[in-house]
């Protein structure tokens, strides 16, 4: 199966080209799909460096509409029948590929994610922590899941599954945008372990804490509305 990365990227200049380069160095069949969404610290200028390699395509919003604009503008774009989502910090590792889509490979999901929580996490702070497991149990409690990580970045759909959900979200609000409406189109979401190396909001961490209030709000919102 072909697999679609869709990378969504703001002002990342300092990790960019490594997170591309370890992406690259994963041996499967794959587009990859950068969306800059409005940077303005020279990761433009790098990704036009790296785009002219001819192995990967930038697509660019003119400003800064948010992380969930940039994963939807991905994903029209994409053409794999596997579609991920990649951070373009540091904190997730392209090494994890694989066993994130052996289950979809072996017919043994739709949707996958790769939970940090079951796997081996490092520089997590105690605040980020507690929000994901209050997101996590919200998420549990309002659909009838049994999942441990929500918030995770890494995400895997069968491409007819996410593309024929509608995404409305802008920012990191997506994430729980996602899991309400894939648990309510009656998927199951298969977790695996994956590592993780989490950076403080001064090494350019963009989540805040005012996000996870957003986040909740989306949860219970789409309990009852579409």
């Amino acid at each position: 199966m072909k697999l679609s990365v869709i990378i969504p990227v703001y002002n990342e200049q300092a990790t960019i080209k490594e997170v591309l380069d370890r992406v690259r160095a994963v041996e499967m069949e794959k587009e990859i799909i950068v969306v800059d969404d409005g940077s303005t610290d020279g990761t433009s200028e790098i990704l036009a460096k790296e785009e002219a390699k001819g192995d990967l395509k930038v697509l660019r919003h003119r400003v800064n509409r948010g992380k969930g604009a940039a994963v939807r503008t991905g994903l029209e774009h994409a053409t794999g029948e596997v579609i991920l989502i990649q951070d373009a910090d540091l904190e997730y590792d392209p090494r994890d590929y694989p066993e994130l889509l052996k289950p979809i490979h072996e017919g043994r999901a739709e949707v996958v994610y790769g939970s940090r929580f079951l796997g081996r996490r490092e520089a997590m702070s105690f605040w980020n922590a507690l929000a994901n497991k209050l997101l996590t149990l919200a998420t549990n409690l309002l659909y009838g899941s049994t999942l441990t990580d929500v918030e995770t970045c890494y995400k895997v759909f069968r491409a007819e599954v996410i593309k024929l959900i509608p995404l409305h979200s802008h920012r990191f609000e997506l994430e729980p945008e996602i899991t309400a409406k894939v648990l309510k189109r009656g998927y199951r979401i298969y977790e695996v372990p994956i590592s993780y190396a989490g950076r403080r909001q001064e090494e350019g961490k963009k989540i805040s804490w005012w996000d996870g209030f957003i986040a909740l709000w989306t949860l219970v919102k789409y309990r009852f509305v579409d």
